[in-house]
């Protein structure tokens, strides 16, 4: 009977003794978090709280920069101060970070990867972001430039008091491309649609990454076309030209394909999902973000 309840004990005593264990070994990468347009950091406490949930312990830092009407600010200028705020966070992770980057958030997020050397993030995740760029009349639009429409903001936006708003920055009208390329001094330049000189080392740093996580949705109602959450984008008949058959995809100009073709491109698409849920909605978490941060 002695015999019996030792062994019972440590039976139930050897799982235990493994979990703690486990939970030693193995520590998650810190989480960092970049707001969209007229965001703040207080605004991402469903997504923290979804990270702890899955994850316990990790170290989540929601940057709290270019809050609210300060995210207007040129794209430029916020990379530059959220890349400041990130560094030391990177510093301190000897196993790296995870990027986590909310609509305009995911354009600044592409900049501090692109021109920073010696960053360690292992999972980029662009969570219903314009990478591709933006064109629409939507509510952000109307409530910005209420005298303005998508087919003429490119008066305002291709000029050089336009491209000190950060929406002009990666305004893409597909009916102005020369205007675009020659423009744009922010998403032409890292998409690599314009030359420049930075361009090769710019690709070495951004393909630095270990995997890039899409994310987006037809529901969307911000992102215009919503594909360009997933580099798809709008030709010269707003008809929607998927990623792999984009320029910017198929001269590799920024390692796109690179990326793709080692496996490295995740696409994830959720439908029924409106542009200000992403960050607040379990399913998504769990469906496209929860296993890149391991």
């Amino acid at each position: 009977i002695l015999f019996l309840a030792v062994f019972g004990a440590a039976g139930l005593l050897y799982p235990l003794l493994g979990a703690c264990l486990w939970a030693a070994v193995v520590a998650y990468k810190p989480v960092i978090i970049v707001h969209g347009l007229f965001d703040s950091s207080g605004d991402f406490k469903n997504l923290q709280r979804f990270i702890n949930e899955s994850h316990p312990g990790t170290n989540v830092t929601v940057i709290d920069l270019f809050d609210r009407s300060a995210s207007l600010q040129p794209m430029w200028k916020q990379v530059e101060g959220f890349k400041d705020a990130v560094y030391p966070i990177m510093q301190n992770a000897a196993d790296g970070v995870h990027f986590i980057c909310y609509s305009q958030g995911g354009l600044v997020c592409r900049g501090i990867l692109s021109t920073l050397s010696d960053h360690n993030v292992h999972s980029f995740i662009s969570l219903s972001s314009p990478q591709a760029g933006q064109y629409g009349d939507t509510d952000y639009l109307k409530y910005l430039f209420p005298q303005f429409v998508k087919s003429n903001l490119y008066h305002l936006c291709y000029t050089a008091v336009g491209q000190r708003v950060s929406i002009c920055n990666y305004w893409n009208d597909p009916h102005h491309k020369d205007l675009y390329v020659n423009s744009s001094d922010y998403l032409a330049l890292l998409n690599g649609e314009r030359p420049s000189p930075n361009s090769t080392e710019w690709k070495k740093n951004f393909l630095m990454i270990k995997k890039l996580v899409l994310i987006g949705g037809p529901d969307d109602g911000v992102i215009t076309p919503w594909q360009s959450s997933q580099f798809g984008f709008y030709n010269d008949n707003e008809t929607v030209v998927e990623m792999q058959h984009q320029d910017l995809y198929l001269s590799d100009f920024f390692g796109l394909k690179t990326l793709a073709a080692r496996g490295d491109v995740i696409i994830c698409s959720v439908p029924g999902v409106e542009h200000v849920w992403w960050h607040s909605n379990e399913t998504v978490f769990h469906s496209c973000i929860e296993r890149w941060l391991v």
